[in-house]
Parts: structure tokens; sequence; C-alpha cells
């Protein structure tokens, strides 16, 4: 967590062609041993009736109002108050949100 409170959280997904076959533990090593050190969840659903409820939230609550998230990938923004959510497909890459960021801290 940065110091004005920014936290970055990966939710792994194997929803888009099977890009994520591996154990939480195997998924947890990669992103380690990329140089990544935010938390990293446990495989979840964010598409279809067994979507995670935090997905259900997110999805529900941007500009996505409650569609499908296209591919992996794609990048939530959420200030500290759950007011404000914004959606990122996966071809944005993050630091083109660089900006967005930092308004909404």
């Amino acid at each position: 967590m940065t110091s004005k409170g920014l936290q970055i959280l990966a939710f792994p997904c194997n929803q888009f062609g099977s890009q994520e076959p591996g154990t939480d533990e195997e998924i947890v090593k990669f992103i380690r041993d990329s140089g990544a050190l935010f938390p990293v969840f446990s495989k979840i659903k964010v598409n279809g009736p067994n979507a995670s409820e935090l997905y259900n939230y997110l999805r529900t609550n941007s500009e996505l109002k409650g569609g499908k998230i296209g591919w992996n990938f794609a990048k939530f923004v959420v200030n500290k108050d759950a007011t404000q959510i914004v959606y990122y497909g996966h071809k944005v890459h993050s630091i083109d949100i660089a900006g967005k960021l930092t308004e909404m801290l």
C-alpha cells in the first residue's frame, strides 16, 4: 500500500481461454518470481452464475452495468469509499491509468 492508500489486488481467473490453469500456489509463485509484491487471492470466477460477489458488485457499479468482463487483465479502480468504480478492459495498460489513480486518491 502506498502512503496515499493505493492498494493493488490480484484475483486470478481461468474463465478466459484457460490462461490461469495453475493452482493458487503456482500462480502466486509466478507473480512473486516476476517481482510483484501485491496481494494475490485465490482463483475466482468473474462472469456467469458463479461469479464472485465482489465481481458482481464491481461489474454492476461500474460502466459495465452488470455486463461481462471480456478478457483477462481487466482492471477496476475503486476509490477508498467505493463510491467511484472505473473499469478498464484488458487492452488498457496499467501505466495508462496512472492519471486516473492520482485523481481518485
